[in-house]
């Protein structure tokens, strides 16, 4: 076992799930919550820092801030603790109150805002909070996981060449798409390394990033309400998308199996067996990636009133309906295996300049 001296040091990046006994179908899952953030998060979250800090950025009087749904400000937070940095996470409503919880008893200060952005959102709502403080002292340090390209670079770093090494026979990716900045990462390392791998993105119903109608998302993590900057549609292959239901089901189906994951595992796991069904690649070698773990979801995803209240009955039913998806449901892709066609929203287009500091 390694001893280290500072909690960002450790991190189990070599752990994968065999789901078929769960799932009955042939999928493998990276499981990334396994170090002292409890998600995928804390390999963006210290390149930036790390970054900033090379570049010289950050000073003794600096204070770090940066929107997020949960994950990168609990990262962020440890870091900045380990580090003695101060630091800022501004959310909106949609972040567990657990996750809270853990960055406030990591010394962060969480700044909620409590409406929505008329265009654009919480999202934009979080980064309007942020571009405020930012112009009210010079000492804010936005490290803006938007744009920061340390976001998508510590996925092609670390997370894709974990996964090519484990897998040297891997047909298909399956990745979450929030800031995209994994998708990216993951896209574009295979692309340059192994083009034969097919990389497929897996968005929540109701976000925006490739074209979609916006609609409220309950379950933070995945989906956004303007197309993420970091996005190349060009390095991926396909796009999924999944109703929050149908993530809900998947993630008590695999919690009955033992294996209680976040929220944006659900949606990836019932993406990629909707992508693996409608494909009929049952017997391809196929990885998924698993952000986090479900322990920070006990009041929403596993909380079977929460669930009622907000999906009714239908999403408390069998979760053999995660296991068995319907051929019609997710798949927003246009040919087999092609890259599906920038989207020209006037509307998201125009949101993407706001990101620009």
């Amino acid at each position: 076992m390694p001893i280290i001296k500072d909690p960002h040091l450790f991190n189990e990046q070599s752990l994968f799930v065999d789901l078929e006994g769960v799932l009955g179908r042939r999928l493998y899952l990276k499981i990334e919550g396994f170090n002292f953030a409890g998600s995928i998060k804390l390999k963006p979250a210290r390149e930036m820092v790390e970054r900033a800090e090379r570049e010289g950025s950050i000073g003794p009087d600096s204070i770090l801030v940066e929107s997020s749904s949960g994950n990168l400000g609990v990262a962020l937070s440890m870091i900045a603790a380990s580090k003695g940095y101060r630091f800022v996470c501004v959310i909106d409503p949609r972040c567990n109150p657990a996750t809270r919880q853990v960055m406030e008893s990591l010394g962060a200060q969480v700044d909620l805002v409590t409406e929505p952005d008329p265009v654009d959102g919480f999202l934009g709502a979080r980064l309007n909070h942020v571009r405020d403080l930012c112009a009210s002292d010079e000492r804010y340090i936005w490290l803006n996981q938007y744009t920061n390209p340390g976001n998508w670079g510590a996925h092609y770093r670390w997370t894709a060449p974990e996964i090519s090494q484990q897998f040297p026979e891997l047909d298909v990716l399956f990745v979450g798409a929030g800031t995209t900045g994994t998708l990216m990462g993951c896209a574009r390392y295979f692309r340059e390394h192994r083009p034969d791998v097919r990389v497929v993105a897996v968005d929540a119903a109701g976000s925006v990033s490739f074209g979609g109608e916006p609609a409220t998302r309950l379950i933070p993590g995945l989906g956004m309400s303007v197309r993420p900057p970091q996005l190349d549609e060009s390095l991926i292959d396909d796009v999924v998308i999944v109703e929050e239901p149908d993530t809900v089901r998947a993630c008590h189906r695999l919690a009955a199996c033992g294996f209680m994951l976040g929220g944006s595992t659900g949606t990836v796991v019932h993406g990629a067996l909707s992508w693996l069904a409608d494909h009929n690649a049952q017997d391809a070698t196929a990885v998924a990636i698993s952000p986090d773990l479900g322990r920070p979801y006990l009041e929403t995803v596993y909380n079977p009133d929460w669930v009622l209240d907000h999906f009714g009955a239908e999403a408390l039913a069998s979760a053999d309906a995660s296991v068995a998806p319907d051929p019609l449901s997710g798949s927003v892709s246009g040919s087999q295996l092609t890259a599906p066609a920038p989207v020209a929203d006037p509307v998201a287009t125009a949101s993407l300049r706001s990101f620009v500091q």
